[in-house]
């Protein structure tokens, strides 16, 4: 009984599949013999019955193998203060259609087609990082081979979202990530994988311009897989976009006329403390400098999570500049108008003349001062300078105390001894004038002495700063830039 329903059933289908046999023989033979030419006729013949709304598989179950790669053309800005980063990139992929496959002896051994984009399906691959619609041609064009692979080409100019780090300019590298993945077909209907290997896609910088700000260094890739909810699993491959940027310029224009400003502050601390020059000339300094931020305020990138390390290198030369200015209005004013002050208290004599001199290396800095009182050998000493003055004074008033003998000369006229007197007292007031001089120039010496010390002092403490803190900046920046 089922042997007779087997043979009742080929029976009926048997004339059917011959007819469509002899049909399917018959639109080939006319194919074969029909004016038109193979390409149109191809194109006819895979575009006639063609749905591009329904994802190209006979069997739904089988998910679409979407290859992709990216080719890195060019960077063309980076916007630090919208976090924000524009590539021209090469983007390719390529999937399998079962709908679009021929025998290529029946259409003058054609192997390859182009159609257009908008007639067949297409993934929905986008970019996860896009925030802008960049200015890139339009291709209307796909390739399609005759065993049904889709390639598709195109140029992009991509503008994508991008976490920063400016904290390392101008020596920063920057690590962007471009994400290609559907924006609706979960992983069993569309599967993501890489076209060539990673190993070349790091490496390759065959197409990039070389000759702007930035310099790529490579790019990596990852496949990932993620799920926004329970069920549903997607596919994505990340593309890491690893730049540097070239710091000659920057290092030309922003850091150079800084360290020359901070040298001339230096070398200003060679001019003499005593002398008004030097506070002028520092403040001249701490005003170019103010001005020469203005001028570089709109080079330096400006963000509102965080600021460069150029920045607070700016703001603590600023400091130092400052700092300076305060260290030598303090030294001028110990030095200047000495004869005005009181004398150095001994202390700080002490201190600073023998302690911090001998520590700096400066020499016996104190001498001994001179006494304000005059003692009586340098009274002496005034006397027989005098020569016979205080004999005269003296020889008169023994005169005439001691009686006169006989054959004595007479003494001398009483006016001439008051004449000699008032000569004696008018000396004495010249003598006495002439040591207050000497005692206010010995003050001026000694706080003068004070100030030289603490101005070495001063300014080997803010040579060993800058030291200090210029040795700390090179040695990061240099550990950025070839890390």
């Amino acid at each position: 009984m089922l042997l007779s329903a087997w043979r009742v059933l080929l029976g009926l289908l048997l004339p059917t599949l011959l007819a469509q046999g002899e049909a399917w023989q018959r639109g080939a033979a006319q194919a074969r013999s029909s004016p038109k030419p193979a390409l149109l006729r191809l194109s006819d013949h895979l575009l006639a019955n063609y749905k591009k709304g329904v994802r190209p598989v006979r069997d739904w179950r089988t998910p679409t193998m979407v290859s992709i790669d990216v080719i890195i053309y060019a960077i063309l800005s980076v916007d630090e203060k919208n976090q924000v980063l524009t590539t021209y990139i090469w983007y390719r992929q390529y999937w399998n259609d079962e709908f679009l496959q021929w025998n290529p002896e029946d259409f003058d051994n054609i192997t390859k087609l182009s159609i257009p984009t908008d007639s067949i399906w297409v993934p929905d691959i986008l970019i996860n990082e896009f925030v802008d619609v960049g200015k890139s041609p339009n291709i209307p064009y796909v390739y399609v081979r005759h065993h049904g692979e889709v390639q598709n080409y195109k140029p992009l100019q991509v503008v994508t979202a991008c976490s920063l780090d400016i904290y390392n300019f101008p020596f920063d590298v920057q690590n962007c990530s471009l994400t290609f993945t559907s924006w609706l077909h979960t992983i069993q209907d569309i599967n993501i994988s890489l076209w060539r290997l990673p190993e070349k896609v790091k490496v390759d910088k065959s197409v990039f311009m070389n000759q702007g700000e930035w310099e790529l260094l490579g790019v990596l890739t990852q496949f990932r897989e993620f799920s926004i909810e329970s069920n549903d699993c997607y596919a994505e491959m990340k593309f890491y976009v690893v730049i540097r940027r070239r710091p000659l310029f920057y290092a030309v224009n922003l850091l150079l006329p800084s360290i020359f400003l901070m040298v001339m502050d230096i070398v200003g601390f060679y001019l003499p403390p005593d002398s008004g020059e030097r506070v002028s000339f520092k403040i001249t300094l701490l005003l170019g400098y103010s001005v020469f931020l203005i001028i570089v305020s709109d080079t330096l990138p400006a963000t509102a999570i965080g600021t460069p390390l150029i920045g607070v290198y700016f703001v603590v030369c600023m400091a130092l500049l400052v700092i300076s200015l305060a260290e030598t209005i303090l030294i001028v004013r110990l030095v200047h108008k000495q004869d005005l002050q009181q004398p150095v208290p001994g202390w700080l004599r002490h201190l600073v003349l023998e302690r911090i001199a001998v520590l700096l290396c400066l020499g016996e800095q104190s001498n001994s001062h001179r006494p304000s009182a005059t003692s009586p050998a340098t009274k002496a000493e005034d006397c027989s300078a005098m020569g016979n003055h205080c004999n005269h004074l003296g020889g008169a008033r023994d005169l005439e105390k001691t009686p006169r003998g006989r054959g004595s000369p007479p003494p001398p006229p009483r006016d001439a001894s008051l004449a000699v007197r008032g000569l004696l007292q008018e000396l004495s007031a010249i003598r006495r004038f002439l040591e207050k001089c000497d005692e206010s120039r010995q003050v001026a010496r000694d706080w003068l002495r004070v100030g030289s010390v603490l101005d070495r002092l001063l300014f080997r403490i803010y040579l060993l700063a800058v030291l200090a803190y210029t040795a700390t900046l090179v040695t990061l920046w240099s550990i950025w830039q070839y890390s």
